[in-house]
């Protein structure tokens, strides 16, 4: 047995291209998450098996489930102001 603490595993939430960089420094003042980069492949129009890399958050997985409902509620707002 040993004594090594268990690490909660970590889950991310993929930034869509476009998102005001303002948007994401909100979320990452606003949260405890970090930014990082992956390799999605595209799956869509001429774009066929492309890998990009994107950003991304990154943070526990109860932390992400509020990160991604605000994320789009702020671009919902970004898109149709008042």
């Amino acid at each position: 047995m040993t004594d090594e603490p268990k690490t909660e595993p970590l889950f991310d939430v993929l930034i869509p291209p476009g998102v005001p960089r303002s948007i994401i420094v909100e979320v990452v003042k606003k949260f405890d998450v970090q930014i990082v980069e992956r390799k999605e492949r595209m799956r869509f129009a001429n774009m066929e098996g492309d890998e990009r890399e994107l950003l991304a958050f990154r943070g526990k997985r109860e932390v992400m489930e509020q990160v991604e409902k605000y994320l789009l509620q702020r671009l919902n707002d970004f898109i149709k102001p008042a």
